[in-house]
């Protein structure tokens, strides 16, 4: 079964046969929890991810069409969906940003020069996000900060993807204005 194109095996897992189930398994595991592993942060989720993508591998076998890819991408690419969806579901609950923003940030590391030019940027970055106005503020520390998409900022703040998209980008356009008009004073 190992001599077999990764076509035919598609074509096995479609009808059902277990060997070829078995083949292609065996053949693309490796590539599979390789790319999970990368992109989630600890094995047992990369496992849990690698037997899903080979799941709906088999439920959507039928579907594939090898004029639009190789096996392999079309493979990892279901992995690679599965995975940035679990490190979606896996995010931490939201947090106010205006309550991010009054926090202070913990560093470690022994050198002061680095920790008190990180501590100016900090407060650079914090007065530039104060003068925003709040809608701005809090779409971009939900996008820069939190990492939520564009989509899942208009949704937490119950506005438009399209004015999210916007309130994301001016804030970060007066932030770079902000940031460099500074750093000429200086």
């Amino acid at each position: 079964m190992w001599s077999v194109s990764d076509d035919a095996l598609v074509a096995g897992l479609a009808t059902g046969d277990q060997e070829a189930a078995a083949a292609f398994v065996r053949r693309f595991q490796r590539r599979v929890y390789g790319l999970a592993r990368t992109i989630v942060p600890d094995d047992r989720a990369a496992e849990d991810i690698a037997q899903e993508a080979f799941v709906r591998a088999w439920k959507h076998a039928a579907g594939f069409d090898p004029r639009r890819g190789s096996v392999v991408s079309w493979l990892l690419t279901i992995t690679r969906n599965l995975a940035i969806d679990a490190v979606r579901v896996r995010r931490p609950v939201a947090v106010d940003p205006d309550v991010l923003l009054a926090l202070d940030p913990v560093v470690d590391g022994p050198d002061l020069a680095d920790l008190a030019q990180l501590g100016d940027d900090t407060d650079r970055l914090r007065a530039a996000l104060v003068r925003l106005p709040v809608e701005q503020r809090r779409a971009v520390v939900l996008s820069g900060l939190l990492g939520y998409t564009a989509r899942e900022v208009g949704e937490l703040e119950d506005i438009p993807l399209g004015t999210a998209k916007t309130r994301i980008r001016t804030a970060l356009i007066r932030l770079r204005t902000a940031l460099v008009a500074e750093e000429r004073t200086e």
